[in-house]
């Protein structure tokens, strides 16, 4: 039986597990020979729920922060995790960790990655404060280590991408080459603005914003964002300016609320436009 994923299977921030199952309901109204064009293709979980729904159909998948090489380190990953659970067993869970301990750590890190390739990111939830993220070895020896660490293995998900046609390209490339398609569904999930965004490997500002949906008009597509990135406020100051046109006109809103902590919450949004 073929795993369906409502998660990633690896940590990412921004990763649309919120969404997964009713974006498959959504996509899988539309017709086999729909192309998909994850445009941010993130961890892929939007693009493994395309395929899914619509098997036949094609997937690209713009895998610009290389979540690819992530799955298939993660019998590296897991073998650091072993190491340093042996180290961590004196420490208190969900503490700042000793220095010794802390230095033992990275000396372990460093040698794994003197030999290849090493997930930071997935690793970084075990070892660093939550929600922070390190991306090298250098922004991890920047931070203060917790003892966070993660009791159990990643599950190997050697299938989680199969079926996808993976690329690595600015999106605004890979738009073009599909923007003329009548049958491109553009999947379209860029970084939020006003949110952290350490874990990308770019630096999202309002023009690049902008610039994304000016390419969304005339398209089919599904966009997500939250409200903490002033969308609402954004579309009004478009309303405003008729001789700009909003491309979510005409388009279905789908929320959900995401509670951080015991004050501190946003709602995510899909906006789907399929015609």
């Amino acid at each position: 039986m073929t795993q369906v994923y409502n998660n990633s299977p690896l940590p990412f921030q921004g990763q649309k597990r919120n969404f997964a199952a009713i974006f498959r309901s959504e996509v899988a109204a539309l017709p086999d020979d729909t192309v998909f064009v994850d445009l941010f293709g993130g961890s892929g979980l939007l693009s493994r729920a395309a395929k899914d729904a619509r098997p036949q159909s094609r997937v690209i998948y713009n895998d610009f922060d290389d979540f690819h090489l992530r799955i298939k380190a993660v019998p590296t990953t897991n073998a650091i995790l072993a190491e340093l659970r042996k180290v961590f067993a004196g420490s208190p869970p969900l503490k700042r960790v000793p220095n010794e301990t802390r230095a033992q750590a990275l000396e372990i890190i460093e040698a794994f990655d003197r030999n290849g390739f090493v997930d930071y990111i997935s690793l970084s939830s075990s070892v660093l404060f939550s929600g922070n993220y390190a991306v090298s070895l250098d922004d991890l020896k920047k931070c203060t280590f917790y003892n966070c660490l993660r009791q159990s293995d990643f599950h190997a998900a050697e299938n989680y991408l199969n079926g996808l046609e993976i690329r690595k390209a600015d999106y605004k490339e890979i738009f073009a080459e599909f923007k003329d398609n009548p049958k491109a569904f553009f999947i379209c999930d860029p970084p939020y603005l006003s949110t952290q965004n350490e874990a990308y490997e770019c630096y999202w500002k309002l023009p690049d914003f902008l610039d994304v949906l000016n390419c969304l008009k005339g398209t089919k597509f599904a966009f997500f964002t939250s409200d903490k990135s002033s969308l609402i406020e954004l579309l009004e100051w478009l309303d405003r300016n008729e001789q700009i046109q909003n491309p979510f006109i005409g388009a279905k809103r789908i929320d959900f609320d995401v509670q951080i902590n015991r004050v501190a919450r946003y709602k995510d949004i899909m906006i789907f436009k399929a015609g």
